[in-house]
């Protein structure tokens, strides 16, 4: 076993499958505790995988380390339960990874007005209030902290079909960017990871050809496994990251959009 997180106390949402699973158990494998969050009442696809915050019944593997959660991140009293009972049982909260979110691909003509309310509401709403509310706590006694946003390189650069999908993960990167210089007096150090194509979620229920386009597009030759991400936010995790704060790290592989 790694130590990188050794003793650190760990949550991460939407981490019932695909980037979040693969979080979860990167940071347990390294030291951590964590606190794996999910809605509940999902259910992964049959080769496992499942964009966070998608329908279907969740399916944690409970191991020592790794602990389920189940709430809603926008619901602001059940996450605020959540939250403080893990504090209580700590003391301290010292990383969040506010990973839960959902994507609809729509063009400009078909966007479902429903669709963006929901996207807003997971991948906006329930990451400022996880932020909100774990950042409150990591102020008690200046201990610190550090948050992880999960964006999209969609988010820096845009990408036909996704403007309302990538106006919200724009909005994550804003968020990104404030909170770290709000925060950063208080030690609590704020960055985001801008995923590119990764093969989970969503991406499984993509045309071949277009996934084998999008490839294209990237120079490393191949679209990101969870792990890829994962092992990006464990950096910003661990004291490794100790002086980095503000910083939007796109895990892409070098894509040309």
């Amino acid at each position: 076993m790694g130590s990188l997180l050794e003793g650190k106390i760990c949550l991460v949402t939407g981490a019932s499958r695909g980037i979040g699973k693969a979080i979860a158990e990167l940071f347990a494998a390294e030291g951590a505790v964590v606190y794996a969050n999910s809605r509940g009442g999902r259910k992964a696809g049959p080769d496992g995988s499942g964009e966070a915050g998608s329908p279907g019944e969740a399916a944690f593997t409970e191991e020592d380390r790794i602990r389920p959660v189940y709430f809603d991140c926008a619901d602001e009293e059940a996450a605020r339960r959540a939250v403080f009972s893990i504090y209580r049982e700590h003391g301290r909260i010292d990383v969040l990874v506010n990973n839960a979110g959902i994507v609809y691909n729509e063009p400009i003509g078909m966007i479902s007005m429903k669709h963006v309310e929901e996207m807003l509401r997971v991948n906006v709403y329930g990451t400022i209030n996880m932020l909100q509310l774990t950042s409150r706590l990591m102020m008690r006694g200046r201990a610190g902290g550090s948050i992880i946003n999960i964006s999209s390189v969609t988010g820096i650069y845009g990408n036909p079909g996704q403007s309302a999908y990538s106006s919200t993960k724009g909005a994550v990167i804003s968020l990104t960017k404030s909170a770290a210089k709000e925060l950063g007096p208080m030690r609590i150090r704020v960055n985001a990871i801008a995923p590119g194509l990764t093969l989970a979620g969503e991406a499984y229920k993509t045309d071949p050809a277009k996934i084998k386009e999008r490839i294209g597009n990237i120079r490393l030759g191949r679209a990101a496994e969870p792990e890829d991400i994962a092992k990006a936010c464990l950096f910003l995790a661990s004291d490794l990251s100790g002086f980095v704060s503000g910083q939007i790290i796109a895990a892409d592989g070098c894509t040309v959009m």
